[in-house]
């Protein structure tokens, strides 16, 4: 006899026989009839070579055979359980791994520490691995599976990759306090805003996304610097009378962070539409739907109200 000769369907039976002493309860556990249990427990005597179950002063009683393989089919049964079902499952306060994100800087500011902070309280195991990138360079990570999720502003995306859209987003002015604009006399309108300089963050060192919308309008600003991240923002906007027009998110984030005052921009230049998008081979995967979930949450409620 070799493997091959063994029906799998046989070592359930076996395990269940094995366990409950009885042909009865063990057709009543595996929802089958008890002359199936009955002609699948001969087959195996066949084919084992062996009682298997003999009967006993007060029932059934297991052969030295069968107390043999006992605790190892026990074991076998399990770890084949556990290989096609576990991936069902997902309990954060029990995991351990690496979460690994992408995320422009705007949106690592209000996202990650957040992110972080969830992590720690409902999943402390779990390491958080988060990479700055603008939209192409995150779908190259993701395809690469170098991140299980990207956060930021996608064009149209190939088919191998999935999206959801989690909040639409306007802009803030974001000035120091005591900026001219604040004065109770100032007029805040548009030309009064274009009238200062301003501080830009673009990774890729060209125009941001509201200079674009701007540009739709016809209009544009007087660039005084233009940094790749938000770490200079702040010791550039606390000096002089330079102004930030940022993504609501990035905006409140340095507000809450630095004290800086924010006030909605004056017109109504447009949104930026803020989504997730993976590769669909994660679709179904339950910690990664835990992930989208939870920074869906942060993104939610950070959303601002307007000021």
């Amino acid at each position: 006899m070799s493997f091959g000769d063994i029906d799998l369907k046989l070592l359930k039976v076996l395990h269940v026989v094995l366990s409950e002493r009885s042909v009865t309860r063990a057709s009543e556990r595996l929802g089958r009839s008890q002359p199936a249990v009955s002609n699948a427990l001969r087959r195996l005597r066949d084919l084992l070579g062996d009682e298997l179950l003999v009967r006993g002063p007060n029932g059934l009683v297991l052969t030295p055979r069968a107390q043999a393989l006992e605790r190892p089919l026990g074991e076998a049964m399990a770890l084949v359980e556990g290989c096609l079902f576990d991936g069902d499952r997902f309990d954060p306060a029990d995991a351990s791994g690496v979460f690994r994100i992408s995320a422009p800087d705007r949106l690592s500011v209000p996202v990650v520490p957040s992110l972080l902070d969830r992590l720690q309280r409902f999943a402390p195991r779990l390491r958080l691995h988060a990479v700055t990138a603008d939209r192409n360079y995150a779908l190259e990570l993701l395809d690469r599976d170098v991140v299980e999720l990207a956060v930021g502003t996608f064009a149209k995306l190939p088919h191998h990759f999935n999206s959801e859209t989690i909040v639409q987003e306007g802009f803030l002015c974001v000035v120091r306090k005591g900026h001219p604009l604040l004065k109770p006399q100032a007029h805040f309108d548009m030309a009064a805003v274009l009238s200062y300089p301003h501080v830009v963050v673009s990774a890729a060192g060209r125009d941001s996304f509201f200079d674009d919308l701007l540009e739709g309008h016809g209009l544009s600003r007087n660039i005084l610097a233009r940094v790749t991240t938000f770490n200079a923002v702040p010791h550039l906007l606390m000096q002089g009378e330079a102004i930030g027009i940022f993504t609501k998110l990035a905006s409140q984030a340095l507000a809450a962070s630095f004290g800086f005052v924010t006030r909605p921009v004056p017109m109504d230049v447009g949104r930026i539409a803020t989504a997730l998008a993976w590769h669909v081979r994660n679709e179904q995967d339950k910690k990664h739907i835990w992930l989208r979930q939870e920074v869906k949450a942060i993104c939610h409620g950070l959303k601002p109200t307007e000021t």
